[in-house]
């Protein structure tokens, strides 16, 4: 067959764009690289300017690229970590990196695998895993750096990571890091400046199997600040107490500098420190629908025999009435005239909901769905499963008590 000369010079031409090309990706990875690292270098700038607790004369700042931290060596993890969650992550695709590893910058050594669960080989080449029942659980979160491949890595130093209760972990906690991130989603030009830690005293108990003897953290907390706004956030949460929803376990910062001796932000002026730190309130963070979400009552200020939305669904199916406490915080009049309460969670998200059908609405002096939103009430009724959702029916106004309200 012949081929004429032409073809040669195509074949060269289309040899040279190949190049070319690989060439203009190579510069283009080493912008992006670039770029990448004059971000983080400036957002450490602004973590070192007002991001970082107050260092006590004994402990030793570690600053990676995207994390700080203080370690410490006699419970084998960081007393804290602070880190920026960017604006950036709102188009980041960084996947896991699930590169666990010490941290070679903690001059004692840091905690590591041995230190979570053992692993052997076996004759095949797989491995066998005995774990001591704790999740290695971030501290900063991984998914917080989804923007950086640099940053996400370093999320992934054991001095990062705490023995934390599966449930905990991956219920809870991860709900709370959800809830922070959706602010950036929902205010994309924003930043956060959080602090993460376990609660360190002398009397935690020991991981006996673990290889350096790690602490078991009862509490976990977490402070979040948005310096554009002057507003701040806390959670303080037991690992063992995490039936509740997030709106529970809000508190403010200075409530944690309280229980922790912690001075997160030393470099807020007292007008600052009064507006940020004193601050309890999840709406100012939230927008859309769960803006006016509560937090369950405390089944301990309840009235006599009531009991609050989370332990409604332990009378699933009992025989008799019960009192069931809330806010109202949404209602809907269906096309049918139904009517549906919500109380401390509202829809899709309802953790409780009463039912006033449309042959009992003539039972009320008000309208249910107006007069009721934002009221504390008490609802009698037997605890029926409606989908997952505990629900009582009331057929009169008599069936709804009125609290007064705080």
């Amino acid at each position: 067959m012949f081929v004429g000369f032409g073809a040669f010079g195509q074949n060269d031409k289309l040899e040279l764009l190949i190049e070319q090309s690989e060439q203009l990706q190579l510069k283009q990875d080493s912008l992006k690289t670039e770029i990448e690292l004059l971000k983080l270098a400036g957002f450490k700038s602004s973590l070192l300017e007002k991001g970082i607790p107050e260092i006590a004369d004994e402990e030793v700042l570690v600053c990676h690229k995207a994390i700080c931290l203080v370690y410490s060596e006699e419970h084998e993890m960081a007393k804290w970590v602070a880190h920026i969650i960017s604006h950036d992550i709102v188009n980041g695709n960084v996947s896991r990196t699930n590169d666990f590893r010490v941290d070679s910058l903690i001059s004692t050594g840091s905690s590591e695998e041995a230190d979570y669960f053992l692993k052997t080989k076996r004759e095949d080449g797989s491995y066998e895993y005995d774990g001591f029942g704790y999740d290695r659980g971030h501290l900063a979160p991984s998914a917080d750096f989804r923007w950086s491949e640099i940053a996400l890595s370093e999320s992934y130093y054991y001095s990062n990571m705490t023995p934390q209760l599966p449930e905990f972990n991956r219920e809870i906690w991860a709900n709370i890091e959800g809830f922070l991130r959706a602010h950036i989603y929902n205010n994309p030009d924003k930043d956060i400046f959080v602090v993460t830690g376990p609660v360190l005293t002398d009397d935690l108990p020991k991981q006996k199997r673990s290889k350096n003897k790690v602490s078991i953290p009862e509490y976990h907390f977490k402070v979040a600040v948005d310096f554009s706004e002057n507003k701040g956030i806390a959670f303080l949460i037991s690992q063992e107490h995490t039936d509740y929803p997030l709106e529970s376990y809000v508190v403010s910062i200075d409530s944690v500098e309280a229980f922790t001796g912690i001075n997160f932000y030393p470099n807020l002026t007292e007008e600052e420190e009064k507006s940020i730190e004193s601050a309890s309130n999840i709406s100012d963070w939230r927008t859309g629908l769960e803006k006016n979400d509560v937090a369950p009552m405390d089944p301990e200020e309840l009235p006599r025999n009531c009991y609050n939305t989370i332990q409604a669904k332990q009378f699933y199916d009992y025989p008799k009435e019960v009192k069931i406490c809330g806010t109202v915080v949404s209602s809907h009049k269906s096309s049918k005239g139904h009517i549906f309460l919500n109380l401390d969670k509202g829809f899709p998200n309802q953790i409780f909901t009463a039912t006033i059908w449309k042959s009992n609405v003539i039972n009320f002096s008000y309208e249910p769905e107006v007069f009721l939103i934002n009221k504390r009430v008490c609802i009698k009724g037997k605890v029926k499963d409606y989908l997952g959702t505990p629900s009582i029916y009331p057929e009169n106004e008599k069936k709804i008590e009125i609290l007064e309200q705080e």
